[in-house]
């Protein structure tokens, strides 16, 4: 097939609002933090997003969808994206240049280490943390991905599906969170109460993660077609009952409503519904919406009453809700939304539930007890964790020297008449 306009302009749209997400995810984690932490928590997505550009540009594309090696780990035909330009590559699709995927996969490889920051926010040193997410990337980020995506990956031809990154993504990310918890371990104010610092911003991130989404799910069709309307749709839907029923849950047993609470939440059913959404109709992504809101609210109350310090909730809303939504694939896909894909249980096809629980086992695993080494032999050579003092003033202040807001200028006089 010969380039299509139409699908290289759907993706180029779609590229671009899938690099909207980061710096959105920048607010959303933001807003939950500590005021202190306010700059350094966005600025941090932003430079993750910068950093993970020239690492996949350079070695993470071509390792993850080069020609397989054995089914583990691409090869480097790619290498700094040589041979990678205008002409299609037909394992991936056949109507957009092969830059283009490259463009909008980076997207994703770019996203992914900055949720992990949540898990952690105000406790580690700048440079450990830039040292983490690339080898991070290399390491764990790549071979899932490759597994899972390349036509090659044992994972794949295994049978696993994942549409978007419910496994790749979400699953690796909340996983990879509670590994860098245990070993970072708790905020020194770990037990107290704390509050988000602005709730606009919590807002607006999760209202322009979810423009964002529609690029990350419906852009994954890679054309223009009716399967990113099918993508689309059930993505906007799966959010919108999991922010509902999350808000529910809140106001029956809190006995009032939450703002913040029904963000979270709708973020819960957009991880959830990722996986899913180019396999599944709008009915069932309403189902896992629905039951992400309510499941990834106790899985968040079931960790506050541990000793983990999952201080933004990562594995909660994306370690949960992501392997929720790989499960649900599992039961509700169907080869009437894409022929492509597998029946699942509920279209007579229990096979595909074992084999997506196979998937999240294998993820989760390897994402767990790789961040795990990778972190505590960071340590040995870069100290991960900031000092007391540090960590007590804020990092907007100890690592960049800045603050959200000025809070030194005298008040202004008061006005006479």
């Amino acid at each position: 097939m010969a380039i299509d306009s139409g699908d290289v302009a759907w993706v180029i749209t779609a590229t671009a609002l899938v690099m909207l997400m980061t710096p959105a995810l920048g607010f959303f984690y933001g807003g939950l933090v500590r005021q202190k932490n306010l700059v350094a928590t966005i600025v941090q997505c932003l430079m993750i997003f910068s950093v993970i550009s020239l690492v996949w540009a350079l070695w993470g594309y071509t390792m993850t969808f080069g020609p397989a090696w054995h089914g583990i780990i691409g090869d480097f035909a790619n290498l700094g994206l040589m041979n990678v330009g205008a002409a299609p590559n037909p394992s991936y699709s056949s109507t957009i240049p092969a830059l283009l995927y490259f463009a909008f996969q980076l997207k994703f490889a770019a996203i992914t280490p900055a949720l992990i920051i949540g898990a952690f926010a105000g406790r580690v040193r700048l440079k450990a943390l830039l040292i983490f997410i690339v080898l991070w990337t290399t390491f764990i980020y790549v071979p899932i991905a490759m597994w899972i995506w390349n036509p090659g990956g044992w994972l794949h031809m295994l049978g696993v599906v994942d549409f978007a990154g419910g496994l790749v993504v979400h699953t690796s990310a909340g996983v990879s969170a509670v590994a860098a918890a245990l070993v970072i371990g708790q905020g020194r104010t770990f037990g107290r109460e704390s509050r988000p610092n602005n709730v606009p911003y919590v807002i607006l991130g999760t209202a322009l993660l979810w423009f964002g989404w529609f690029g990350f799910n419906a852009g994954s069709a890679l054309a223009a077609n009716a399967l990113a309307v099918n993508a689309l749709v059930d993505t906007n839907l799966a959010a919108a009952a999991a922010g509902v029923s999350w808000l529910l849950l809140d106001w029956t047993r809190k006995g009032r409503p939450s703002a913040v609470g029904m963000a979270v939440g709708a973020v819960c059913g957009l991880a959830a519904v990722t996986p899913a959404s180019g396999f599944v109709g709008p009915g069932p992504s309403i189902i896992i919406g629905l039951v992400a809101g309510v499941f990834c609210n106790y899985v968040a109350n079931w960790r506050a009453r541990t000793r983990l310090d999952d201080s933004l909730d990562v594995f909660a809303c994306h370690g949960a809700g992501g392997m929720w939504g790989t499960l649900a694939t599992g039961l509700f896909a169907s080869t009437a939304v894409n022929a492509a894909g597998p029946n699942g249980l509920f279209y007579g096809n229990p096979h595909q539930a074992v084999i997506q629980l196979v998937g999240i086992a294998v993820v989760a695993a390897f994402a767990f007890c790789g961040t795990y080494l990778l972190l505590r032999l960071i340590n040995v050579f870069s100290p991960l964790r900031v000092g007391p003092a540090e960590e007590d003033s804020g990092l907007d202040i100890a690592e960049f020297g800045e603050e959200a807001y000025d809070t030194s200028a005298e008040p202004a006089p008061p006005m006479t008449t």
